[in-house]
């Protein structure tokens, strides 16, 4: 053995190759800073030897190196700017190193090699990798760029054009795109990649392979022309401010980068890197976006936790009520292994969501994502069903009908009588109070709400509501189905709306009160998605919800909240959904919908729905935009503070990430409670005061104002 350490080791393989192995403690590799410092150290160690003339890098584990140790590193970022410089610099002179041993170097890769990883594997002269190896630069989700040399390396591998859209991204690659533009070098069967990884490093000591050339293009500057870059660079700049209208600084400093790099040597290039990449770390969307990485581990070990107290296997499932949502939950349980059983009153139902599970993994295979027969054997982990006795044998069963209190209660008073006692039963209910249908069943501590959201195969949240009765036991039996699922389950407390959609319908009321007054709702839409940073307007998202099925939640908000949710006398929602403009379901709403040439349903303006809202809306008014981001985010905020409060949320982590999983609240905010942290509590009461005579929910609580004044903020340190 040639060199040992906590995190790798390295000893001869075959003649003079070496193999640099990571084995680092945990479940998965990562670069942490004690680990940087002991490559350091050892790299320079067999640049010194004689006796080795090729290096191979590879992993113990499933795959490769997942990253950074990001827990680690999160802190640093509190450091000055210009300390930060030196710091990076140290990290990535060992990046370096690698890239300038006197001998030809080779990264094995199986499985992820992702951030530094990737990184990583781009300082060796070549890469070799197995068909499931994902090769990615995911750093701009975290608000930051790569900072090992991604921007530099990456561009002269495989052209500055490829390599922008990779890190702009921040996509995992798969090992056969990778191959396909030059990010590896083969890609081989896993149980061939030691003998052709050794192979290969042969022929470069043998002279067969040029690993000198191949090193010298990481080293010089970008090979295109002025005139290349000129188009090359403002059509990236362009098209990633389209993308991130301007919120996102992450991907737009990374094309500056490469850009400022262009014509540089490796080391003035780096330095270059160093300097960005440092002032990235000090913006305020690396924080938030940082910050909802740690809260997404904080959630997933809360559901973990939870998930360990499940004594029952779930081995079998079953939804109750077909259709699209029906169809995609099916889909989602037997696509990650469950079977389950999907059972309505009709055929017609049953085949429209048999036919919804098939046109998702129908997609998957036409883009190469998904094997045919893997698609067979998934839609046959579906049982269609209109048999009661078919559902006898499910560990947990999702009721999925129409969203009716009367409907659900009698449909779940039947189900458990059919049903052996301790079958768990969930209702996936948007508004209805778990405790008013746990009042149909005879052992309400087996049952409790599941509320996923549509469409439930791309959204990762899951809503769990306890109900007064609900037994920790159902709760652990749940939260374990959803991970089974692939989902971020997150549990709340039972009122109306849950969490989500009851801090949703506020936003929606403080939007209505604007049209009321003669707001354009269009330019209301444009603001809030432009300027404040949401994927859809509310009068958009009012659309894709639906007008009608708004329209009931608004009364089932009414009823639990009386005073703060009282339906407005003049309502733009209600109005449409009377005249039966629906939204998207039906191609009329706030907006006409029309598709386009791929299918998808483009909005327009609609004269129709301007006319008909003007009956009940004030003349055109003008409001400023700052206007309308406090107008329509009060309440929600508001709400999302007393959802805290009284317990509905067990804390800011779990509140952040259901607001961004769920509706998408724009992740370079970070989610409410980071939001009300950088614009500061004492100045969001400020704000709200200034509306206090437009209703309640417009008005702060009494613990809120006291927060406000003690100075409290909801995340403490960043990193921590």
């Amino acid at each position: 053995m040639l060199i040992k350490r906590e995190s790798f080791v390295v000893e001869f393989c075959k003649g003079n190759i070496a193999e640099f192995k990571f084995c680092t403690p945990g479940s998965v590799n990562k670069l942490s800073q004690q680990t940087l410092q002991d490559c350091a150290q050892a790299l320079a160690e067999l640049s010194a030897r004689d006796d080795v003339k090729g290096l191979i890098f590879t992993s113990d584990k499933d795959h490769f190196i997942v990253g950074a140790d990001i827990f680690e590193f999160l802190p640093t970022f509190n450091r000055p700017e210009q300390e930060l410089v030196g710091w990076i610099k140290d990290a990535t002179d060992v990046f370096d190193a690698i890239e300038d041993l006197p001998f030809p170097t080779l990264s094995a890769i199986n499985g992820l090699a992702l951030g530094g990883g990737c990184e990583w594997v781009l300082a060796t002269d070549y890469r070799i990798a197995t068909p499931n190896a994902k090769i990615g630069l995911p750093e701009v989700k975290l608000g930051i760029m790569p900072g090992f040399g991604g921007t530099v390396r990456l561009p002269r591998v495989i052209g500055a054009d490829n390599a922008m859209t990779w890190i702009t991204t921040g996509k995992e690659n798969r090992a056969a795109d990778a191959f396909k533009v030059g990010a590896v070098d083969a890609v081989v069967e896993a149980d061939k990649l030691r003998d052709a990884a050794i192979k290969t490093l042969e022929q470069a000591i043998d002279g067969k392979l040029d690993w000198q050339a191949k090193r010298q293009i990481k080293l010089s500057p970008l090979k295109m022309n002025r005139v290349e870059q000129g188009m090359s660079f403002a059509m990236a700049e362009g098209m990633v401010m389209a993308k991130t209208k301007g919120h996102y600084p992450a991907p737009v400093m990374a094309v500056k980068t490469i850009k400022a790099a262009a014509n540089h040597t490796r080391a003035e290039a780096m330095a270059i890197e160093n300097a960005n990449f440092a002032k990235l770390a000090k913006t305020a969307e690396a924080a938030a976006q940082t910050g909802i990485f740690l809260a997404d581990q904080y959630i997933k070990g809360v559901a973990k936790k939870q998930a360990k107290l499940n004594q029952n296997e779930i081995k079998q499932a079953a939804v109750l009520g077909a259709g699209i949502m029906g169809g995609g939950i099916a889909y989602q349980s037997a696509y990650k292994g469950t079977p389950i059983v999907m059972k309505d009153i009709n055929q017609a139902a049953l085949d429209l969501g048999m036919n919804e599970a098939a046109t998702i993994l129908g997609k998957k295979v036409k883009r190469g994502h998904m094997a045919t027969d893997k698609m067979v054997a998934t839609l046959g982990k579906i049982k269609p069903t209109l048999n009661d006795r078919d559902l006898e044998n499910s560990d947990i069963i999702v009721e999925a009908v129409v969203e009716n209190p009367q409907v659900k209660k009698s449909v779940l008073a039947e189900l458990e009588k059919q049903l052996p006692t301790g079958t768990v039963i969930t209702s996936n209910t948007s508004t209805i109070r778990i405790d008013e249908l746990a009042s149909a069943l005879s052992n309400p501590e087996h049952f409790c709400g599941m509320h996923f959201f549509n469409p439930v195969p791309k959204m990762p949240l899951v809503e769990i509501i306890r109900g007064e009765k609900t037994s920790d036991e159902t709760i652990a039996a749940v939260v374990d189905y959803a991970l089974k699922l692939g989902k971020s389950p997150i549990v709340v407390n039972d009122c109306p709306g849950f969490f989500v959609n009851r801090v949703l319908f506020p936003y929606f009321a403080g939007f209505s009160k604007l049209v009321v007054e003669g707001a354009d709702f269009t330019q209301i839409d444009k603001v809030m998605e432009n300027v404040f940073g949401w994927p859809m307007g509310p009068a958009y998202l009012l659309d894709v919800v639906g007008i009608d099925t708004a329209n009931h939640c608004t009364g089932v908000m009414a009823d639990g909240f009386p005073t703060r949710m009282a339906r407005q006398e003049k309502d733009p929602v209600a109005l449409l959904a009377n005249a039966q403009r629906f939204g998207q379901k039906n191609q009329k709403g706030f907006y006409q919908y029309a598709p386009d040439r791929k299918g998808r349903l483009k909005k327009s303006k609609d004269t129709q729905s301007v006319e008909l809202l003007s009956q009940i809306c004030d003349d055109n008014k003008q409001f400023d935009k700052q206007t309308i981001i406090e107008r329509c985010m009060v309440p929600m905020i508001n709400e999302v503070l007393l959802c805290l409060q009284e317990g509905i949320v067990a804390s800011p982590q779990e509140a952040d990430m259901a607001l961004i999983y769920g509706i998408g609240f724009p992740p370079f905010r970070g989610g409410a409670f980071r939001y009300l942290d950088q614009i500061g509590l004492s100045e969001f009461v400020a704000m709200a005061d200034k509306y206090a005579d437009l209703g309640e929910i417009y008005q702060v609580s009494k613990q809120t104002r006291a927060w406000a004044a003690e100075g409290k903020v909801f995340y403490q340190v960043e990193g921590q």
